[in-house]
């Protein structure tokens, strides 16, 4: 009995870790796809639970994709309306499991484990790999559920397991096992697996099982709420919401089934029992979410009661807008949104490159204030994005998206530069105004060519770098204004000196001129060092 006991535990054990596997593997292979999915998202919340659907099918896991959808709240991409439709339909995407677990094919794992691995070892390419893991862990997953029914069959005939199940047949207990269960093994679709091994084994029957699925459900949130832990009011009421919905349908559906002969009528349909459990869990999942769906916003209205008071005000400007913690559990997305608050970083940069001019050219004591404070939330975002990007590079990326992380590095780096330079432009200010000189007229139209000049090159690298590709005609002109700002720069300097010479321009500023000039040339090179870090090797090929 003990090795029986041993051996259904490495059961379940080889079943999780074959979801997992399977899982992390189509969220991989999907990758861009699950992007241009969520990019689809509207405000019909109608078409965000359809989203939910496609998206937790393919990447097999509904409490990924509520922490995924809690973090964009959370980071201010969705709203709690959006982000409930995916989680409603995220509860019927999570049933194509038990549906795969309920067909049997567990004579054919063995076989999907050896092809998965062989293709994980030998192919070259990543998409291969994941498509070798995705082939490895549905193998795995079905041979762990294979060994956890085969070793459940003599337990489940001792008296102990029996009276267990006596016990959980009891329509409370029932659920409130299931949520445990669930709560445990931070996955509905794995519960549920369990079940249906039980039912495999002839351990379990529909009529023991259905309240232990209503359940599981309710503790499928668990993972939802314990994520909200230091979040925004507007991520905890998501979380709140996605809890009244489960809690709702949940009930509804409960009293569907004791109040009509909903349990005959599944019976009728087959006598496989582990299909008569999937059929349970896709059944009140669907009718859950029909019948509350067109309500969420009564639901939403009460989680604002739950957790109440106005949105929590930013403490400091410092803060990552579209980046969250949580959005590491789907790596793809999470690439996805690092790069708009790179994007952001960079317009960031160019603004205060803005400011810093005008504050020299028009001696605006404002403007250096202004950018004093943005370069605080410059230094901010590049620690924290370069700190994200330490931690996403170490998780299992596409191979488009680990060129991406990389050349990520230096582009956060090269626009905390810009902003540094635009400090230093400040500084010359500072000076400038303090001293209450002027440049002739000549140095100051020098200056506003450089101005112009500067601002195009930074428009244009921040351009090709928000495009995502390849475009020759912006890297010719980069290129060309890089060219003329060097030589402009060369030029301007030795007119500047033969002023000075000729008394037209004092010492000091000619200095804060040859300084000014020397930091604009700096940025025209940071700017480029952008534009051209997605793709180097083209680039070089080119020029």
């Amino acid at each position: 009995m003990i090795m029986q006991i041993i051996l259904a535990l490495g059961g379940l054990g080889l079943f999780l870790y074959g979801m997992r596997l399977m899982g992390e593997g189509l969220e991989l292979a999907a990758g861009n796809n699950l992007r241009t999915l969520l990019e689809k998202l509207t405000t019909n919340r109608f078409l965000g639970a359809l989203v939910g659907v496609v998206v937790t099918a393919i990447i097999q896991s509904s409490t990924a994709v509520s922490v995924m959808c809690i973090g964009f709240v959370n980071a201010a991409i969705m709203n709690i309306s959006q982000a409930m439709g995916v989680i409603m339909g995220a509860t019927i995407g999570t049933t194509v499991t038990s549906v795969l677990l309920s067909i049997q094919i567990s004579d054919y794992a063995p076989i999907a484990i050896f092809i998965g691995a062989i293709m994980v070892m030998i192919c070259k390419k990543n998409n291969q790999k994941y498509i070798g893991q995705i082939i490895a862990g549905f193998g795995i997953l079905f041979y762990g559920m294979t060994t956890m029914s085969a070793n459940l069959k003599p337990i489940a005939q001792s008296e102990f397991f029996s009276s267990v199940i006596t016990s959980v047949s009891n329509p409370l207990v029932g659920v409130v096992f299931g949520v445990i269960f669930a709560a445990i093994l931070q996955s509905s679709s794995a519960a549920v697996g369990v079940l249906q091994a039980l039912g495999a084994a002839g351990a379990l029957l529909l009529p023991d099982a259905v309240y232990m699925v209503y359940g599981i459900h309710i503790g499928a949130c668990v993972t939802a709420v314990i994520s909200t832990i230091g979040a925004s009011k507007a991520a905890r009421r998501t979380a709140v919401s996605y809890v009244l919905f489960t809690v709702t349908g949940t009930f509804l559906f409960a009293l569907i089934s004791a109040l009509t002969p909903f349990n005959g009528f599944i019976q009728s349909i087959t006598d496989n029992i582990p299909f008569q459990i999937s059929l349970v869990h896709i059944i009140s999942s669907i009718i859950s979410t029909i019948v509350v769906l067109p309500g969420v916003d009564l639901i939403i209205k009460l989680s604002s009661i739950i957790v109440p008071g106005e949105e929590d005000a930013e403490a400091e400007a410092c803060h990552l807008k579209y980046v969250d913690q949580r959005l590491l559990k789907t790596p793809p997305f999470a690439v996805s949104q690092v790069t708009k608050e790179i994007d952001r970083m960079g317009d960031l940069a160019r603004k205060n490159f803005s400011r810093a001019m005008k504050a020299f050219m028009e001696k605006d004591p404002a403007m250096i204030k202004e950018v004093e404070e943005t370069e605080e939330v410059i230094d901010y975002l590049n620690m924290a994005i370069t700190d994200f990007l330490v931690k996403l590079n170490g998780l299992n990326l596409e191979d488009s998206d680990r060129l991406k992380i990389g050349s990520y590095y230096h582009v956060v780096s090269d626009m905390e530069r810009i902003g540094d330079h635009a400090e230093n432009i400040c500084e010359l200010a500072t000076m400038l105004i303090n001293k209450e000189e002027s440049f002739s007229e000549d140095a100051a139209a020098e200056l506003e060519k450089m101005n112009s000049l500067v601002t195009e090159i930074i428009d244009d690298s921040l351009k090709m770098f928000e495009s995502s590709r390849y475009d020759q005609r912006l890297i010719d002109l980069v290129s060309k204004i890089e060219e003329e700002i060097d030589e402009k720069t060369d030029m301007y300097k030795d007119r500047h000196i033969q002023r000075l010479s000729e008394g037209v321009c004092n010492a000091t500023v000619g200095t804060l001129f040859m300084e000014l000039l020397t930091n604009l040339e700096r940025i025209a090179d940071h700017s480029t060092n952008i534009a051209f870090s997605m793709y180097p090797k083209q680039i070089e090929a080119v020029l």
